[in-house]
């Protein structure tokens, strides 16, 4: 795919990101698999096939949606169990009547984002987590539970304090052992800020003004940051080959394949094939129906999803085509937004080879 070549060389030359890999399969066989440019621009430090990357919003789908999953297999949850039952802290709140779907869905009324990272910053570390989830608590609902759909943050967070509650176990141990070391996917991980990770090439991402230092191998996002690395909507690293590996998976699984028991496939099938025409798969996105990132030629029968970090990918579950794309586009300032314009672009392209 020399076309691609020359786009994604381009790209990197035109500022749209310092640094990339991208990777594309058809019925599980990866077809192009390239690194380009810049893992750090002030070092001249390359990108590899095995930089890791800050997956930033992909911690949704890919971590915490995966989280719920294992626990409604093992009937430790189900999509209809409301936030009051779960947590008794809520149980007299406006939210008491959320659900599980309800946030898997983006329908929970919650608001998009808060900057809670600017009060819980002056707390010592390991009081953070608990005034999160009071905040959380005390977040008023935008619009009435169920009657509209906005993408959440905040969503994510409720559902991360869910499966700690149910499981007594920290989202990401209970990910990490729970899913991702059962497949071998080592470069998929969470970096607790008490435990830096000095073993692995990462990508930096912004020249925080917040933290007056460039970010490199520790989480972007403030409110993943400030309550130790990791949350709910944040916080999982990764290499293209590992996310690919993970996307394998779900998409055997949804095809009915039996493949390693990780996570079951029913329920997986119940996920993607959530709200096909209300363009939200439960945890995963849809390509909107105009200027998708996708591009044109995802089948509607698609999954995928985005990350603040300039990453996404995006399964076609007609056709079995997996296109994923890490960037370092926040590298090293998040006024650089020029990816919104060539990601459809790029995968157009990719597309136009494949089908």
């Amino acid at each position: 795919m020399e076309s691609i070549d020359k786009i994604m060389t381009a790209a990197v030359s035109d500022g749209i990101f310092p640094g990339a890999v991208l990777l594309a399969s058809r019925r599980n066989e990866v077809l192009y698999h390239k690194a380009f440019g810049y893992a750090n621009i002030y070092q001249k430090r390359s990108v590899t096939i095995q930089t890791v990357f800050d997956l930033a919003s992909l911690t949704k789908p890919l971590a915490t949606t995966l989280a719920v999953i294992k626990l409604i297999a093992a009937s430790r949850l189900s999509l209809q169990d409301a936030l009051g039952r779960l947590l008794p802290e809520l149980k007299a709140s406006p939210m008491a009547h959320i659900t599980v779907e309800h946030l898997l869905a983006h329908q929970s009324g919650l608001p998009d984002y808060r900057p809670f990272y600017q009060f819980l910053q002056h707390m010592p570390l390991d009081e953070r987590k608990d005034a999160l989830n009071r905040c959380l608590c005390e977040t008023s609902l935008i619009y009435p539970i169920g009657e509209e759909t906005v993408y959440s943050d905040l969503g994510f967070m409720m559902l991360r304090w869910v499966v700690e509650r149910t499981t007594n176990r920290r989202l990401d141990h209970f990910v990490q052992e729970e899913i991702y070391k059962p497949l071998g996917l080592k470069n998929l991980f969470f970096v607790d800020s008490k435990m830096p990770v000095k073993t692995k090439a990462f990508a930096a991402t912004e020249t925080c003004a917040w933290r007056n230092v460039l970010v490199e191998g520790v989480v972007h996002d403030e409110n993943a940051f400030v309550v130790g690395g990791m949350d709910g909507h944040a916080g999982l690293f990764g290499t293209a080959e590992h996310v690919h590996e993970l996307l394998c998976e779900i998409q055997l699984l949804y095809y009915g394949t039996v493949s390693r028991k990780v996570l079951k496939k029913e329920i997986i099938q119940e996920f993607l094939n959530f709200g096909k025409k209300t363009g939200r798969a439960l945890g995963f996105d849809r390509p909107s129906k105009e200027h998708s990132s996708s591009g044109r030629h995802f089948s509607k029968n698609s999954v995928g999803h985005l990350g603040f970090t300039g990453v996404s990918f995006w399964i076609d579950l007609d056709r079995s085509i997996i296109i994923i794309l890490l960037t370092n586009r926040i590298h090293p300032t998040r006024k650089n937004e020029k990816i919104k314009a060539f990601r459809p672009v790029l995968h157009d392209e990719i597309m136009s080879r494949m089908i």
